[in-house]
């Protein structure tokens, strides 16, 4: 019970992630194969030989990065041997919870990465290209960009300024109009920030403009067949652990508007006895942001074939 997997989302995306999974194990392999032809796409094609532009498209990057996940996850299973009783919950940032959710046994792979592909279609289409936009705050605590996001959306009441992500203390996202969130731009060293910093994103993620992304994933969701996972998963939304799965089939609506409450997962995880955080999939994003929260969990990174060895749950 004292680890905690959990796996990463958008903007770990890279071009040749997952190649040298599927290249060394016919295992991993077959997760790509099936996610091509649960998509009628060759994904792996953009995600290997592919221009990065193509990947970080949002109906491409997410279920590319969940594919990764979710075939790295697998290797481990049949190579080292995952006990289930050893892992107190499995977390997801975002897109993540999808990647978390077939690990657990809740969701299996091709739904996951059709519900992906339309979830990152109807988000990209919520919102006119050039209206949405999303900014990184450094050095704000999450109390005082509550406060600009409050500030801006009193004065500027037809726009819209909200809390997309909680990381960890010190690195915040802010999402909304663009004008909105250049405005908190201009504020922010007011408000603690030492860098703010306006994202490469094509929409403003997890806001309230989100909505009709949010109505559409409402009816695919309820349509899939999302069983009780194995493990507790820690929700984006609550940051709290959940077991049942109609819960977490509306969670997962509320969560394409909803604030992505990572810094207090994994305070959550390590006040109920978690010592251990392995991230499963492309990039280390979340191991960093871990160290940032609590530099007392040992943090890990599986992501390529050489570092199984380091997958040790004790």
């Amino acid at each position: 019970m004292r680890n905690l997997l959990v796996f990463p989302g958008q903007g770990s995306q890279f071009i040749g992630m997952g190649k040298a999974f599927s290249d060394n194990f016919t295992l991993a392999k077959n997760i790509f194969d099936e996610v091509n032809d649960s998509l009628s796409q060759s994904l792996t094609k953009i995600m290997w030989d592919g221009d990065i532009e193509e990947l970080t498209k949002t109906e491409n990057a997410q279920p590319a990065i969940m594919s990764v996940s979710i075939a790295v996850f697998r290797v481990l299973e049949n190579e080292v041997g995952i006990d289930f009783s050893k892992v107190g919950y499995c977390a997801g940032h975002s897109l993540g919870e999808y990647s978390a959710l077939v690990a657990s046994k809740a969701l299996d792979l091709a739904t996951a990465a059709k519900l992906l592909k339309l979830r990152g279609i109807s988000m990209q289409k919520a919102v006119p290209i050039g209206q949405g936009a999303m900014a990184a705050l450094i050095g704000s605590s999450i109390e005082q960009v509550e406060q600009l996001a409050n500030k801006i959306n009193n004065e500027k009441t037809d726009l819209v300024c909200d809390v997309a992500n909680d990381n960890a203390p010190g690195q915040v996202v802010i999402s909304g109009h663009v004008r909105a969130i250049d405005a908190a731009i201009e504020l922010a060293g007011s408000y603690g920030s030492r860098k703010a910093v306006k994202l490469p994103v094509s929409a403003p993620f997890h806001c309230s403009l989100m909505q009709p992304a949010a109505d559409i994933m409402n009816e695919a969701l309820n349509e899939s067949n999302i069983m009780d996972p194995i493990v507790p998963i820690i929700t984006n939304v609550t940051a709290k652990p959940e077991l049942q799965a109609q819960k977490i089939t509306d969670l997962l609506v509320r969560q394409v508007t909803g604030r992505v409450r990572w810094r207090e997962t994994i305070e959550f995880a390590k006040k109920n006895g978690i010592e251990k955080v392995f991230e499963i999939g492309a990039g280390k994003v979340l191991m960093g942001l871990t160290k940032r929260i609590d530099n007392s969990l040992e943090s890990f990174s599986i992501e390529t074939p050489d570092q199984i060895e380091s997958f040790i749950l004790v």
